[in-house]
């Protein structure tokens, strides 16, 4: 299995602030991103499937607002995004966690 994963710290001017891309070719899951500080909020983009999904914090863990293709906004209660204490999860969504699909983030503490 392949993973490609990329990451940058935004200008000390705004702390906690990081973005990054991923991409595996392996079997889709769930995974880590390691941020160096637990988010308030994340937005995943998958830019292959025109499709992303953000957590707020206050929402639970594993959840999400999901945007689709053409517009159908929805709240997902499962297979979201679950902030952690240095970062945050992936949950495996058949729409945003794709094999060899590109996804880009960024988290804001």
């Amino acid at each position: 299995m392949t993973v490609t994963s990329t990451q940058s710290k935004v200008p000390a001017s705004v702390n906690n602030t990081a973005i990054g891309s991923y991409l595996s070719d392996g079997t889709a899951a769930a995974f880590n991103i390691t941020t160096g500080f637990k988010p308030r909020y994340v937005k995943v983009v998958n830019e292959d499937g025109d499709c992303y999904y953000e957590w707020f914090e206050g929402m639970a863990d594993a959840e999400a607002m999901k945007m689709l293709t053409g517009g159908i906004y929805a709240k997902m209660t499962t297979h979201g995004i679950t902030p952690l204490s240095y970062g945050f999860t992936v949950g495996l969504d058949t729409d945003i966690n794709v094999t060899s699909q590109q996804l880009s983030w960024i988290a804001i503490g």
